[in-house]
């Protein structure tokens, strides 16, 4: 496997009392069942990821290569994610990012180290 979703729901994503949109991690999960996509593409729930200014943040990793995607507010925006990583499991990692994602692309600033750490450590995993 190749290709992982990472859904940020720690600190501040997804924190409806910080003001925040709700992080759909129960419809994620039950979507990447529905569509079987556990054994192609990964979806990881994870803790803070670090640049909370964003909020609802989100990191695709693809063969070699981190995407991140912020301000994720919208059921429609977790809808792409599934479309994204359907097209992934048909058609591979170079699988066209969504319009609707590609608006929400950021340059992170201010990610936690081992965040980072731990996402290049499945990067030299992948690459073996």
């Amino acid at each position: 496997m190749s290709s992982r979703v990472v859904v940020c729901s720690g600190c501040c994503c997804g924190r409806v009392e910080k003001g925040h949109n709700e992080v759909p991690v129960d419809g994620l999960n039950n979507a990447w069942e529905q569509h079987a996509l556990e054994n192609s593409v990964e979806l990881m729930i994870s803790g803070c990821l670090g640049p909370c200014k964003m909020n609802n943040v989100s990191v695709l990793v693809t063969d070699g290569d981190m995407l991140w995607l912020g301000g994720l507010g919208e059921e429609s925006h977790y809808g792409a994610l599934v479309e994204w990583a359907k097209e992934v499991a048909r058609y591979g990692p170079s699988a066209r990012l969504p319009e609707i994602l590609a608006k929400k692309q950021f340059e992170p600033t201010n990610v936690k180290e081992e965040v980072l750490d731990s996402i290049s450590n499945l990067l030299r995993i992948e690459r073996g």
